[in-house]
């Protein structure tokens, strides 16, 4: 969301056309007030009177740096977009009776989708009379699981839906480098100093 569009989502001070509002934020003894007074205590802290809540009957306004308000707004929508990473899901397709060299190729590229952080979902697909494979294909994507597990953890165990049988994988998570332990740095100045305190 660019700032114009953040600035826009809210309406402060005299752009605030209501009879009432509740206040809240710092130095400001909460509850509902008439939107003169509410403007004349913000004039009064020389903040803004920003609306929050418009929905709420009456609205929810908080006395606030404005500036600092947007600011904050833009961080926290920043954090919550890093958190909600998109998950790219990949999929990988075999047929009931796909020979080794065939496998050995899909299995390298879904070792890539997982590497790369993607979800790889792999199918079997059965054409007419190849349904009666069925159990070639399961034993055929618990092999495909079997192989990825360094890589990958599976979702959910091959279910048939349909004319697909599918298996989902989800890449693994990489262990984070453990800390150095911080104690054989400060160790050598303690030394030092009782050195000092012998001599």
């Amino acid at each position: 969301m660019r700032n114009d569009d953040i600035r826009m989502q809210y309406r402060i001070n005299e752009r605030i056309r209501v009879k009432e509002v509740r206040l809240v934020g710092d130095n400001v003894e909460q509850g509902v007030y008439p939107i003169q007074q509410a403007l004349a205590i913000a004039e009064q802290l020389q903040l803004d009177l920003v609306e929050i809540s418009p929905n709420a009957a009456p609205p929810v306004c908080r006395i606030t740096d404005y500036q600092k308000f947007l600011y904050q707004q833009k961080k926290r929508q920043k954090e919550q977009k890093a958190k909600s990473t998109k998950i790219v899901l990949k999929e990988i397709r075999f047929g009931p009776q796909t020979d080794d060299h065939d496998y050995n190729f899909k299995l390298k590229h879904a070792k890539s989708f997982l590497e790369e952080g993607s979800k790889v979902k792999a199918y079997v697909f059965f054409k007419g009379r190849s349904i009666l494979f069925k159990e070639q294909g399961e034993v055929l994507l618990l092999r495909f699981a079997n192989d990825l597990e360094d890589y990958g953890k599976v979702e959910s165990m091959p279910v048939l839906e349909g004319k697909r049988m599918i298996i989902m994988l989800a890449p693994k998570k990489k262990a984070a480098p453990a800390p150095a332990p911080n104690k054989q740095v400060t160790q050598p100045k303690t030394e030092q100093k009782n050195a000092k305190d012998e001599n």
